[in-house]
């Protein structure tokens, strides 16, 4: 919890109260099968059969190649055998189920592969040569660094200016299987000037294929946060960002916009560089994109955006971006919901203009209609939602929300076992009776005892949770602690060795007690 609240975003009112970076949602988000695919690609040809486990292949010529003949033909100075030989290594690495990445290492046949890549008189050879490594950089850390290790990456950098479209191609996917292994590789192959050459490829004429090949390699040199990419680096790829994402090919923008989406994960620096780029009236309305994945994808850079300043926050809100959170929380997809609802709970925790924005756009109901129903997931994003406003808001602002219902899923959430949430549901009921008129606040205590929150809070002082022990206590102590104050009009007063207690009829009564007291 302490983590989580250290991310809060409004530094003015404390680390512990205000809006904050999800780190854990990130890494979830980054888990996913379709992100995960995009680090390393193998090139495996449809028209191929790739799916033997055999350890040779047959070739053009006829017969069968196995590793020791590829490699005794590899050099051959009739460069028609060497084709022959590097194309059969090419076809066996190329194999979809258990390619012999690590026999071939281990042959070292790798310095050889890289000599082939300067062949400018055979063109083809390079080809083959380039799709050879550009597997073997796909596989595990230890073989993608094997690659770099032989030298590789200054000669695939140079193909980038070949006159071969697949030749120039083939480069683009080696090196994008190199970035993706890592910052380390990333940061390597920047060194080594590898961006002005890629982005000039980025050209009207360039084919589908090779273009969604360079809109991949950029979102590898976005990726990484341990570290970011250097600022220069960033500045010198944004443009080229906000110009894919103008493309109608889908794949392409996706691509773009996650690529968008880590820059804006770095933040409040990397947020304003996106800002001044100019991409944000552009990515809003991708929220509205037909396809899901473009929803997503956006969902998570507009999401990091709106964890920056208040001033960066406005930007995504000027531009229209509630307008489509409607939509997005009808999505077919609980994943597009919960993301919507994260990115309400960064805004809910803005200045008070921004709440009565998302208030305005009749959004409160909807959230709240998430926290009752939703998965799990997107309960938790709708409880931090409806405790933000409750720390950022107005009183008139947070009796809204109460006159939405938020009460009864508040306190339904109080019966689960998720210390964290039952944490931000009970700072939220806190909050919610601290800022209630004298007038309002014994509806609310009725309410909760309506729905049993009363009784979950009073289950919770027993909590090994120390926090929420506390937190259950002084909800108890301060507004449902039934030793009341008695009248003094009621009092009985004394005199000496009597007292005197007031009646209907406003006569008194005096009563004389024994000196030794009363006898039995």
């Amino acid at each position: 919890m302490a983590d989580r609240k250290a991310k809060f975003k409004n530094q003015g009112r404390g680390v512990d109260e205000m809006r904050r970076r999800r780190n854990e949602v990130t890494v979830e988000l980054r888990k996913n099968k379709k992100d995960e695919s995009l680090l390393k690609r193998r090139n495996v040809p449809v028209d191929l059969d790739t799916t033997g486990d055999e350890t040779e292949v047959t070739s053009t010529t006829g017969g069968h190649s196995t590793l020791e003949q590829i490699l005794l033909h590899v050099q051959n100075p009739n460069p028609e055998i060497q084709l022959e030989a590097i194309r059969n290594a090419r076809r066996q690495l190329s194999r979809e189920k258990n390619p012999p990445i690590d026999e071939f290492i281990r042959s070292g046949i790798l310095p050889i592969l890289v000599q082939c890549l300067t062949r400018t008189d055979f063109e083809k050879v390079q080809f083959e040569a380039a799709w050879a490594l550009t597997n073997i950089a796909s596989g595990t850390s230890e073989q993608t660094h094997a690659v770099v290790t032989s030298g590789a990456v200054p000669v695939l950098i140079s193909l980038l200016s070949s006159s071969t479209e697949e030749v120039c191609e083939q480069a683009v996917w080696a090196l994008g299987n190199i970035i993706g292994d890592g910052p380390q590789l990333r940061d390597y192959c920047i060194s080594l000037e590898v961006v002005p050459p890629l982005l000039s490829l980025i050209k009207p004429n360039v084919s589908l294929s090779f273009l969604r090949n360079v809109t991949w390699v950029i979102v590898n040199l976005c990726r990484n946060k341990d570290p970011m990419p250097s600022i220069d680096t960033v500045k010198s790829l944004l443009p080229a960002l906000s110009h894919l994402l103008t493309n109608d090919d889908t794949p392409i923008l996706v691509d773009a916009v996650w690529a968008v989406s880590y820059v804006s994960d770095g933040g409040n620096d990397f947020i304003q560089l996106v800002i001044d780029s100019k991409i944000v009236p552009t990515l809003v309305p991708l929220l509205g994109h037909r396809d899901e994945k473009v929803n997503l994808a956006a969902l998570r850079a507009v999401g990091n955006i709106v964890t920056g300043n208040d001033e960066q926050t406005q930007t995504v809100l000027d531009n229209g971006a509630l307008d489509h959170f409607h939509a997005l929380l009808r999505a077919s997809r609980d994943k597009v919901i919960k993301e919507a609802v994260w990115v309400l709970s960064n805004i809910t925790a803005g200045n008070q203009r921004q709440i009565q924005e998302v208030i305005d756009a009749n959004l409160l109901p909807t959230i709240i209609n998430q926290l009752a129903q939703g998965d799990f997931l997107t309960q938790r994003e709708a409880a931090w939602a409806v405790t933000n406003l409750s720390i950022s808001g107005t009183k008139e602002q947070i009796a809204k929300m109460v006159s939405c219902g938020v009460i009864e899923p508040l306190c339904n959430l109080l019966s689960i076992e998720d210390s964290q949430v039952l944490q931000v549901a009970l700072d939220g009921l806190l909050n919610i009776l601290k800022n209630s008129t004298p007038d309002s606040v014994n509806a609310l205590c009725d309410d909760i005892e309506r729905c049993g929150g009363l009784d979950k809070i009073e289950r919770l002082q027993e909590h090994p949770n120390e926090q929420l022990y506390n937190m259950a206590f002084e909800i108890i102590d301060t507004y449902f602690n039934e030793e009341h104050e008695e009248d003094p009009s009621l009092m009985p007063t004394s005199t000496t060795g009597q007292f005197q207690f007031s009646t209907n009829n406003n006569s008194t009564t005096t009563t004389s007690f024994p000196s030794n007291g009363f006898n039995f």
